[in-house]
């Protein structure tokens, strides 16, 4: 008998299926894999089963009995719990009260902290979730927090734990921590459903994979049966193409980006350390490193949001310093940024509104002070058709579309205007395999137009295959510089990243 079982799950929001005729079995002492692109309904599913959303149709039974949470304090009383992709902690608070955060304890209102903080400390340790109970949240990496959301679950007992893109926001070395503590929770009898879109995780931590695509289970197989070729088959109901770009031309080429030595401190605290380097007409230069090494100051001081202390910034030989983010912007610059949801978009604003932020000043779309809405509509809509983003219409508010479309909107806005020097920090951050390989292939067109492209990613497969050279990031400095023949010594870029610099010969 499974220990969760949903049979024909049916959705539906303002007349559109979100889940259709959808059915999963989950086994005891299992990682179950729950795959497939952005809006293929798989956060949606285990809504429904976590209580957040009540089902429109089918059944869910739990442990052979059938059941239908009205909330999620419904279903963490019966013992299923869920970590949400954003995580639900509250910074100015310990690790052991957020823990604790709506139980009511023996002592209450005043409970035995102590107990407490050893019970945490003995989950801890059972599942190799390493936290300090007295930290406060703010103090503590992603990683670190992650691991206080599964205590949570824990300490309340769950069965049955649910990850929704567990992986996003860490590390490649916190991701193998993380696996670790996966398969510690299955050894322990608990199963886990994993909501992932990314497929070499899958293979090597699941047991069992189910593939959603456009709200509906399209299989139930076996981890040992798949291969990653059938499974983005089953996904995109294609075969994956990835984006090899064309060898650098060098002859004719200029330089379109030129950093010089270029500083910034913030707080007191170095965040760059007199990071030099070109990037020419027609190549992608990739900078790698573990977030929070200074990515995001190298980004927003090329931006002109931050001002540096010291170094130069030039624009095809015009420098930048004293110029603003339009002004820079007006000389060919295009940001794509690694938070769509902050600095990219605004969430409550239509289609038609988002692609306006950029060009509002733009003759096409505005005269005298007032925007020719009509104007600045037809270009969306060809920005619609053009990027094939997935809308009811340019009036329909951002926040309803899924994560791919929402980049693909930046994109086309971003790279209107024709461009001569793209940042894309992140650009496929938290997308599916779809919506990252058309992302890769826009960027690939326009490094063939001529664009000098910076791409900032802590994805290195994708620095790999898109960077004609790579520069490794760490506190601030850049550690080497190195061209991308297509034969990169991984290891050896993996400990620049972490921090040690090694000559060739050692």
């Amino acid at each position: 008998m499974p220990l969760v079982s949903m049979r024909q799950i049916d959705k539906y929001f303002y007349g559109t299926a979100a889940n259709r005729q959808v059915s999963l079995e989950i086994e005891r002492g299992e990682i179950h894999a729950l795959l497939g692109e952005n809006g293929a309904g798989k956060t949606t599913l285990m809504n429904i089963l976590y209580g957040i959303y009540q089902k429109d149709g089918g059944s869910i039974s739990w442990k052979g009995e059938e059941v239908s949470f009205s909330s999620p304090k419904d279903a963490i009383a019966n013992h299923i719990g869920m970590v949400h992709q954003h995580f639900m902690l509250v910074e100015t608070m310990t690790v052991s009260q957020n823990i604790t955060l709506g139980l009511r304890s023996k002592r209450h209102p005043f409970p035995d902290r102590a107990a407490i903080d050893a019970r945490i400390t003995e989950l801890s340790g059972r599942y190799g979730l390493q936290v300090n109970p007295r930290a406060l949240i703010s103090e503590l990496s992603v990683g670190e927090q992650q691991r206080v959301e599964i205590i949570k679950l824990l300490y309340r007992d769950a069965e049955l734990l649910i990850l929704d893109e567990p992986t996003a926001v860490l590390t490649p070395l916190e991701i193998e921590q993380f696996f670790q503590v996966l398969r510690a929770l299955r050894d322990q009898g608990h199963s886990v459903i994993l909501i992932t879109h990314k497929i070499p995780e899958v293979m090597s931590i699941t047991d069992t994979i189910t593939v959603l695509r456009d709200g509906q289970s399209i299989r139930t197989l076996r981890t040992a049966e798949a291969d990653e070729q059938l499974l983005s088959q089953l996904m995109i109901g294609r075969p994956l193409q990835p984006v090899i770009p064309e060898v650098l031309e060098t002859e004719g080429s200029r330089t379109a980006l030129a950093i010089d030595r270029l500083s910034l401190t913030d707080r007191g605290i170095r965040r760059l350390d007199h990071i030099s380097f070109e990037i020419r007409t027609g190549e992608i230069f990739g900078l790698a490193g573990v977030d929070g090494n200074g990515q995001k100051e190298l980004a927003e001081t090329i931006l002109g949001i931050r001002i540096p202390q010291e170094g130069s910034i030039s624009f095809f030989d015009t420098q930048v310093q004293q110029l603003n983010v339009q002004q820079r912007k007006r000389l060919g610059l295009a940001y794509i940024s690694d938070d769509r949801h902050h600095d990219g978009l605004i969430m409550d604003m239509s289609l038609t509104e988002n692609y306006l932020l950029k060009a509002f000043m733009d003759k096409r779309y505005s005269r005298y002070g007032f925007v020719d809405y009509r104007a600045c509509r037809a270009a969306t809509t060809e920005a619609v058709t053009s990027y094939r983003i997935k809308t009811r219409g340019t009036e329909e508010p951002v926040r309803l579309l899924s994560g791919g479309n929402q980049q693909k909107l930046i994109l086309s806005r971003e790279l209107s205007g024709a461009p001569g020097i793209i940042i894309a920090f992140q650009p496929t951050r938290g997308l599916d395999i779809g919506a990252s390989e058309y992302i890769q292939k826009m960027l690939a067109q326009k490094r063939r137009e001529g664009c000098a492209i910076l791409l900032i990613s802590a994805d290195l497969d994708e620095i790999q295959a898109m960077s004609d050279r790579i520069g490794i990031i760490y506190k601030g400095a850049l550690q080497d510089i190195i061209s991308n023949t297509g034969n990169l010594d991984t290891t050896r870029i993996g400990l620049l990243m972490a921090g040690h610099r090694q000559t060739e010969e050692s």
